[in-house]
């Protein structure tokens, strides 16, 4: 579960309610008609401009903003250092068991295709076609919710509108004018409650996290064709540095966090 994306929704509900209920009751502020027009039009835009099987796995790709936990580069620099180091000293094929036990699939693939001993173009070809549409799915992904954002708004504004033009036609009565315009623009306040409180966060935690994926499966390959080279250990080391944040070195070089596993096995190498 990722905490930073359920505290920050909840917590903008709370601000939102808090500032609502602090000007007397909170019930002005619910209208079925007004949550029918945001919700239902949206939904409808929505699907109108993707295909079927697009829209139906919009609640599996919202999970994804919730409960997918992002890739530790860290490790993965570990593992890919640690398999040229045994590639060095065994041989590729010393990694076809290794890969059994890999839980990536895309850094999976990658050992298996240097085990079976493609070529690095090929190899390299491979992995970044996969990648390519990797990033493609997850974009659209991200496109469903920003589509959503952008829809909620404009429906809430033409709620708003049927709300005025209702409210035209009473205007002889002066008490239902003030009710009139408060459900008008019940409506428009629902669109921008689902546009910056729901759909927009989630497109964007679903672009960082497509960017971050990408960023690791780039690291992946550089580090998968470094093994199929046979470079030393401490080169490989050094060329998926280079992916790393400062911190992110610190922790990497740290004796806890695996320094044994950097240059152990490339000192016994050199025994």
């Amino acid at each position: 579960m990722d905490r930073a994306t359920v505290a920050g929704m909840i917590a903008s509900f709370v601000v939102v309610a808090v500032g609502m209920a602090t000007g007397g009751s909170l019930k002005p502020f619910w209208d079925p008609s007004s949550v029918f027009i945001t919700v239902g039009g949206t939904i409808t835009a929505t699907l109108m401009s993707y295909q079927w099987s697009t829209f139906m796995d919009v609640l599996k790709i919202a999970k994804q903003a919730f409960t997918t936990k992002e890739g530790d580069i860290g490790e993965t620099v570990r593992t890919l250092v640690r398999f040229a180091d045994k590639a060095r000293r065994e041989g590729l094929l010393a990694l076809d068991e290794e890969a059994d036990e890999l839980t990536d699939p895309f850094l999976q693939k990658g050992i298996r295709l240097v085990v079976d001993g493609t070529t690095q173009e090929l190899v390299r070809n491979i992995l970044e076609t996969e990648l390519t549409f990797v990033a493609d799915r997850h974009k659209t992904g991200q496109a469903v919710f920003e589509t959503m954002g952008a829809f909620a708004p404009a429906f809430g504004m033409i709620g708003t509108l049927i709300g005025l033009i209702q409210m035209l036609l009473v205007l002889d009565d002066p008490n239902q004018i003030g009710p009139g315009m408060a459900v008008a623009l019940v409506t428009t306040f629902y669109g921008s409650v689902l546009a910056n409180m729901v759909f927009l966060p989630i497109a964007t935690k679903l672009k960082i996290r497509n960017a971050r994926e990408v960023f690791i499966k780039e690291a992946i390959i550089e580090g998968v064709l470094s093994i199929q080279a046979g470079d030393n250990p401490r080169v490989v080391q050094e060329k998926l540095m280079s992916f790393l944040s400062p911190a992110e070195r610190l922790q990497l070089m740290s004796p806890e966090k695996g320094k044994e596993v950097v240059t152990g096995g490339a000192a016994a190498h050199s025994r």
